[in-house]
């Protein structure tokens, strides 16, 4: 029977869904305070822990790296309001597991707790990750470009730096250079840089001799160790701490490593695919991130763009998440209304794809037709905003204070020059956003 370890400081919302949770048959823990759940998580061996974001003197986010240092694998779902949508992108950076958005659905709920605890249940700390997700080949020119690249360097051992904001993808690009490659009968591990504490970093890496550290109970092979020849994937590799830097580069130069705690050496025979959402160039500038580390690293590199600056691909993704979703729940024939289809095209996806394929399955789960309609949106998916650009008229015919001229200019500085978006935030179209900017010698 799995434990589940609920916080929250309002008590009487936890103590809901504690009950809840029982009368499902789990065994609970509620806490209401942040040091209260940091105390319990070191007494008691839990399957998975739900927290909401908000607590009493710390937030959910603070709490994931205390349990990523004690069990690097133990599923956090984080609770949070559908307005924070980019603190539940953050959290998955971190190490979560998932996260529900309120108002909370039971249905929902049950069911990622469900998926969080048989992921706990089925993967040991030495098992390769063996993901069966499909690839999904967008369609839009920047797909095929992606593609391109992939197939041209699949086959080779050069090192890859996928770049890209957290959920466009860049795990599943890993995969398939991987499957394309010639090491593909071997191992592909992913390890999530974003989720290893500073203190068990390298010992997850290169692994430890027992007894080499508080807690090192019996030796470990690490992930370098257990891939062989396989390919490595290191997820969010600007997380990792200056020190563990050093360790990595030592160990791609000289192609060996080192459990923490001996003196003996083991051949590193497998191929490095990095992935982050920062610009680590401008990182081994400041020193944040080692130059000499970045160029092993970058020995080519595949640039992912957000969704929200290729929206051609939403229609085709989400056809993808909805078949998915559909085989998940047994909800054979249900489509997308029309109303929900332009929200999707007009929604600025903050979490990309993987926001969109929550949304998705959430949907599907919540709907009782073979349509999924307005309902079943979370609140800030029905009523799309544009971030950052709060300040800005929403139509031209409403600006009474500035010229035409500074506006436009105002609004392609807000969009990054994303003449799509601008036209969208001025409300008019790109043909005639076109006109303007000739009209004005506005020149990009």
């Amino acid at each position: 029977m799995a434990r589940i370890l609920i916080v929250d400081d309002d008590t009487s919302f936890g103590l809901m869904i504690e009950g809840f949770l029982k009368r499902k048959g789990f065994e609970t823990n509620f806490s209401s305070s942040y040091q209260n759940a940091l105390q319990l998580i070191k007494e008691v061996d839990f399957d998975l822990i739900l927290t909401d974001y908000r607590l009493d003197s710390a937030t959910g986010l603070d709490l994931i790296p205390q349990v990523k240092k004690k069990n690097p694998h133990l599923p956090i779902v984080l609770i949070t309001a559908y307005s924070d949508i980019r603190v539940a992108v953050n959290a998955i950076k971190m190490g979560a597991f998932e996260y529900i958005a309120k108002p909370i659905n039971p249905e929902e709920l049950i069911h990622v707790i469900n998926r969080g605890v048989s992921k706990k249940n089925s993967e040991s700390q030495q098992k390769p990750i063996d993901s069966t997700r499909e690839y999904i080949k967008g369609n839009s020119r920047f797909a095929l470009e992606t593609d391109q690249q992939i197939a041209l360097i699949a086959p080779t051992e050069l090192s890859v730096l996928i770049l890209g904001e957290s959920g466009v993808g860049k795990e599943f690009v890993a995969q398939r250079i991987h499957e394309l490659s010639t090491r593909h009968k071997e191992p592909f591990v992913a390890v999530d840089c974003g989720a290893l504490h500073p203190d068990i970093a390298s010992s997850e890496l290169f692994g430890h001799k027992k007894g080499s550290y508080t807690g090192a109970i019996e030796d470990k092979a690490g992930h370098f160790e257990a891939v062989k020849n396989g390919t490595i994937f290191l997820d969010e590799i600007g997380n990792l701490s200056y020190d563990v830097q050093v360790k990595l580069l030592r160990a791609i130069q000289e192609r060996k490593g080192r459990r923490l705690g001996s003196n003996e050496e083991y051949p590193i025979n497998c191929r490095i695919i990095a992935a982050t959402n920062e610009d680590l160039r401008n990182s081994s500038f400041s020193g944040k991130f080692r130059e000499d580390l970045y160029h092993r690293l970058n020995e080519f590199s595949i640039h992912l763009l957000p969704l929200r600056e290729r929206r051609e691909d939403i229609p085709f993704y989400g056809a993808k998440f909805l078949q998915y979703a559909a085989s998940e729940f047994s909800k054979d024939g249900i489509v997308i209304s029309r109303e929900v289809t332009e929200i999707f095209e007009n929604y600025e996806w903050p979490g990309n794809l993987r926001e969109l394929r929550n949304v998705i399955r959430r949907a599907v789960l919540l709907s009782k037709t073979n349509e999924i309609t307005l309902k079943e949106l979370p609140p800030e998916i029905q009523k799309p905003k544009f971030e950052h650009i709060a300040d800005t008229p929403a139509q031209l015919k409403d600006i009474k204070e500035k010229s035409e001229k500074e506006i436009i200019l105002e609004t392609l500085e807000k969009t990054r020059y994303n003449k799509a978006k601008t036209a969208r935030i001025l409300g008019i179209d790109r043909k005639t956003l076109y006109n303007k900017m000739h009209k004005y010698n506005i020149e990009i």
